[in-house]
């Protein structure tokens, strides 16, 4: 049995990372990011048509923390009034989703006024353990004990890698921070080495995983590298799980620096030419709903329903006219002249007093980036 990897004491910052190597990345990685930037420019609000986006990132962070669902189920659930038809196990999943979700939007609002930092941190970690397992881990607060990261259950001398200890967390979370105000070389690779460092640092009980990966978008929104916090590179870590984890470990373990910023440099290449693909596909197909739905209702809330079933995919039928911009004579016809042109699908049919369930299938399978609806 090998030995725990430990954290990596007086090695942070790295004194060097080896720019020579990390070079021909760089210009890749950049003028990927600033094309996918180039798209959300062209996306007249992509808070509401890039929403599946947004749940799809918060699913498959929460994946590689071991949670169990799919964008589909949690759209669904946030369909359904209160949940019904899902089971208890399954509710917990979805509940850790959907707080994913809220805390990176509380973030974002937070940095109206702050910049990424430490109480940005805790008051998102806050929203992410609210109500969910770990919730009694003190949510908000750095923690004051050790911890370690290894098979569920298992003792320290069993970890695979144990986080700085509780009396130098502090210190190292001011130098964590100070670190994300220095001018760096290159802001990727100074985004690389935080997300790396917050990972070792691991400064709460649970949700650091969720939470170093939500610093992304958050770190590439508040410098400028893009315009909106839709950055989604939870995919390309969830693809390559045991990478991820091993260069993340070998930062520590070896002082790998260059390495897994080479990893996280070909992570946002790749993820931000998917996310560039798949804004570019949704953009595409609002405009051409637009026109279709226009053709077929002639009603004059075309754009009000269009947005709708963007940023609600999924749907009981009874929402759009609850949304509070349709009247609900023309929510049900044009519900029903969308059904009947396939514009939108039947979920789960009405029965008694649970309306019917809506989805938007097109874009769905768009999020998901294969037919899945």
């Amino acid at each position: 049995m090998s030995k725990p990897v430990h954290y990596h004491y007086d090695k942070f910052p790295p004194k060097s990372i080896n720019w020579e190597k990390l070079i021909p990345l760089i210009g890749p990685a950049s003028a990927a990011l600033a094309r996918y930037d180039g798209t959300l420019e062209a996306i007249p609000n992509p808070a509401v048509l890039l929403s599946p986006l947004t749940t799809q990132e918060a699913v498959l962070s929460s994946k590689i923390e071991g949670t169990q669902t799919t964008m589909g189920e949690v759209l669904e659930y946030e369909a359904e009034e209160g949940g019904n038809g899902f089971p208890p196990e399954k509710k917990a999943d979805i509940y850790e989703v959907l707080n994913y979700r809220r805390a990176m939007w509380k973030a974002v609002d937070l940095l109206d006024e702050l910049p990424v930092c430490g109480r940005v941190i805790r008051q998102a970690h806050g929203i992410l353990m609210d109500s969910v397992r770990g919730h009694n881990k003190s949510p908000g607060e750095y923690r004051r004990t050790q911890n370690w990261i290894g098979p569920q259950g298992s003792p320290i001398e069993k970890a695979r890698f144990v986080p700085i200890s509780p009396d130098k967390l502090l210190g190292g979370v001011s130098a964590w921070e100070k670190y994300i105000h220095q001018t760096a070389q290159d802001k990727l690779v100074q985004l690389a080495v935080l997300h790396a460092e917050f990972e070792a640092l691991h400064p709460f009980h649970d949700g650091n995983g969720r939470l170093g990966r939500m610093l992304v978008p958050l770190f590439l929104l508040n410098t400028g590298l893009i315009r909106s916090p839709m950055f989604y590179i939870s995919e390309y870590f969830e693809g390559n799980r045991d990478e991820y984890y091993e260069r993340l470990l070998a930062v520590s373990g070896d002082d790998d620096w260059p390495d897994w910023c080479l990893f996280f440099l070909k992570a946002v290449e790749i993820q931000a030419t998917k996310n560039q693909e798949k804004a570019s596909s949704i953009l595409k197909l609002y405009e051409q709903k637009k026109k279709q739905i226009h053709e077929l209702t002639h009603s004059q809330y075309t754009l009000h329903t269009l947005d709708f079933i963007f940023e609600h995919p999924i749907f009981r039928a009874t929402e759009l006219e609850k949304a509070g911009k349709v009247p609900a004579p023309s929510a049900k016809k044009i519900l029903s002249d969308l059904r009947k042109a396939n514009v939108i699908s039947v979920l789960r049919k009405s029965s008694g007093r649970r309306a019917a369930v809506f989805a938007f299938t097109d874009l769905l399978n768009i999020a998901e980036g294969r037919k899945v609806f």
